[in-house]
């Protein structure tokens, strides 16, 4: 299992909309809205490294309102 951190850039006054789709696809485990450069962190999970990109850049940046997202991969220290 990899787990990593995608922070989220939304399209203004699409955030509502953009938010309830981000909390349906599977692989989220959690979604925390914050304030500075961008405007969502979401948890993700995935089997593998292959998966964990199919879930970015098929289904969240898919997303209509979401504008740029940078993923941070996980690991432990």
């Amino acid at each position: 299992m990899i787990t990593g951190l995608v922070l989220v850039r939304l399209e203004a006054g699409k955030e509502k909309q953009a938010l309830q789709k981000i909390k349906e696809i599977k692989g989220i485990s959690h979604v925390s809205a914050v304030y500075g450069r961008w405007d969502l962190v979401v948890d993700i999970e995935a089997d593998d490294l292959p998966a964990m990109s199919h879930l970015v850049v098929e289904k969240l940046r898919s997303v209509p309102g979401i504008f740029a997202t940078e993923t941070l991969v996980t690991t432990a220290i």
